[in-house]
């Protein structure tokens, strides 16, 4: 999108976004998410995620993001526990290696920069 907008994250269609069999550890998460807006040189994205509960691992990117609705533990090697619920900000940097347990189906609005 080249102009500015508005939309309302609850109600927001989202699409698949299958994850690696690698990635999960435990149950059978399903991830869906829609990016909104995505900058000329592809480097900063702003977008809608959301994952069913389980357990899964990834690598971060430099990201921002605000839970809208559900719960996550989010472990960060080396580093902090994040426990997050609606209305949390929280801050991920790249390179971060984190180990996510969803409780509840969690959504959340980010902005990433690669």
């Amino acid at each position: 999108m080249d102009h500015s907008f508005v939309l309302h994250i609850p109600d927001t269609e989202l699409e698949s976004e299958p994850l690696a069999r690698d990635q999960i550890v435990s149950g059978t998460p399903e991830v869906t998410g829609k990016v909104v807006w995505e900058s000329e040189d592809g480097r900063q994205l702003r977008g809608i995620w959301q994952i069913t509960p389980g357990v899964v691992t990834d690598t971060e990117a430099d990201e921002l993001f605000v839970v809208i609705s559900g719960s996550a533990t989010i472990e960060v090697e080396g580093g902090p526990t994040l426990k997050v619920g609606p209305g949390d900000m929280a801050v991920l940097r790249e390179g971060d290696r984190t180990t996510w347990t969803v409780h509840e189906t969690l959504r959340k609005a980010y902005a990433i920069n690669l």
